[in-house]
């Protein structure tokens, strides 16, 4: 008897454990209502996914009924709260962020000089005092520029990696500006240049955009540029 009460004990227990893993069936979209709340549950949680990759969905589904009840004694937390959680959310992702930024700038670094070290040993390659490094491909026969001149370029940009950034030659068409527009290592470089001249240019951080990198180059990189000189002081 014993035995047999153990056994629809356990098989109790185990049906009780099948049925709550049971995946519930997908609710209904049928009519307009419905197919709206879908979508914009579906578009909301797309943005939470960007702006809140640490989203707790059993804590977040709560507030969402709590806040469509429009029950205040139902709530759990005051606007107060909700706001003073949401500050210190937003410092610890800054801080993480922070954080991030400034090992992906440290390895970025190392890696840029790794590769400027090695690169200095191959043929044909001369660094300046500054660190800046170039390889003349075809030398040009036309004036060199000063850093107040404006150029006319086309130039291929790359990452250490080999990663194209930027490229006129992709897009087909050149670009015209003045040397003291762009950077440090640019406005060196291209005064090294006889017009109709193309090398290419091995930039270090420090002589590019530094720890602050911009949208598509991170902080700390070695940039590579081929570059060629087809015009000094072009007619506007």
């Amino acid at each position: 008897m014993k035995k047999t009460l153990i056994a629809l004990t356990v098989a109790g227990a185990l049906a009780g454990c099948s049925s709550s893993q049971e995946t519930p069936p997908d609710p209904k979209l049928e009519t307009n209502d419905q197919k709206v709340s879908y979508g914009m549950g579906l578009v909301m949680g797309e943005r939470m996914s960007n702006d809140l990759p640490d989203l707790q969905m059993e804590q977040f589904l709560q507030g969402i009924q709590h806040g469509h009840a429009g029950d205040d004694e139902q709530t759990r937390m005051s606007r107060e709260e909700i706001q003073a959680a949401l500050m210190s959310y937003q410092k610890e992702m800054q801080e993480k962020a922070a954080s991030q930024q400034e090992e992906l700038a440290q390895k970025n670094l190392e890696a840029g000089q790794t590769f400027l070290a090695e690169n200095a040993e191959r043929e044909g390659i001369q660094t300046t005092e500054s660190g800046l490094q170039y390889e003349i491909i075809e030398e040009g026969e036309g004036d060199m520029p000063s850093a107040d001149d404006r150029v006319k370029v086309h130039y291929t940009g790359e990452l250490i990696s080999g990663e194209v950034f930027d490229s006129s030659r992709e897009r087909g068409e050149p670009v015209t500006f003045g040397l003291s527009q762009v950077i440090p290592g640019w406005t060196e470089g291209l005064q090294l240049m006889p017009e109709g001249s193309r090398a290419k240019l091995y930039i270090p951080a420090d002589l590019a955009y530094g720890p602050g990198g911009n949208q598509r180059i991170g902080p700390n990189e070695t940039l590579i540029f081929d570059v060629e000189l087809l015009e000094v002081n072009p007619e506007s």
